[in-house]
């Protein structure tokens, strides 16, 4: 396990049935980056509102390293995003992500993330979704989670409904010189409970509270 005195959520560990969620170390940000340049989704669509997986196969690689580290080294506890590497039986899956902006005073987290394309389809995403609401209501005491997706991307609205997660509204943005909206979602507290179906084991968040501007 790779632990920092000074950066403790290095330490932060979620476990469900299949899986390990974990800040990357530098080997698991090289098979996550490998991962991306092997390909996220078909490339006749574009689920993501920032088109990175149109980068040729050597810079989308690059570009999921850089991501992470910028997005460690501008963490604040009043704005912070936790990228989680998804271990599924020792390989890396994809990534799942978590992020609140002033969260001790609205107590809601946004969440995003994506797998390698060979892992679709085999309930990962809903786990590993599951994993970091849990990490974010039982953990964090959040009151709300927020997502988003296209409304062509039916695998990820499956999700969310799975979970629990109401219509929020709709946005339009331009993908690929196109007009496309964009499903907005929103789960409370309540609907979280009432949906649960995954076991979710956290350890190391103690030490990480202050980081995500909570009480130690």
């Amino acid at each position: 396990m790779m632990t920092m005195r000074n950066w403790p959520l290095f330490g932060l560990r979620l476990r469900t049935p299949r899986l390990e969620l974990r800040l990357p170390s530098p080997a698991d940000l090289d098979e996550l980056a490998s991962l991306a340049a092997a390909g996220v989704h078909e490339p006749a669509v574009q689920p993501f509102g920032v088109p990175w997986t149109d980068l040729p196969p050597g810079e989308r690689a690059r570009s999921v390293v850089q991501f992470h580290w910028r997005q460690l080294g501008e963490w604040s506890p009043t704005d912070w995003t936790l990228n989680l590497v998804v271990d599924l039986g020792g390989v890396i899956a994809g990534t799942q992500g978590v992020s609140g902006r002033d969260f001790a005073l609205v107590r809601e987290a946004r969440t995003g993330s994506w797998l390698g394309q060979r892992f679709h389809r085999q309930g990962i995403g809903t786990e590993m979704r599951a994993a970091v609401l849990h990490l974010a209501f039982a953990g964090l005491e959040a009151e709300y989670a927020t997502s988003n997706a296209f409304t062509d991307n039916a695998a990820s609205l499956a999700v969310s409904r799975k979970l629990g997660y109401a219509s929020d509204g709709i946005e339009r943005q331009v993908i690929r010189g196109r007009a496309a909206a964009r499903q907005r979602l929103r789960l409370d507290r309540a609907s979280w409970q009432a949906h649960r179906q995954t076991e979710v084991e956290i350890t190391g968040l103690d030490g990480c509270r202050p980081d995500f501007g909570l009480p130690g």
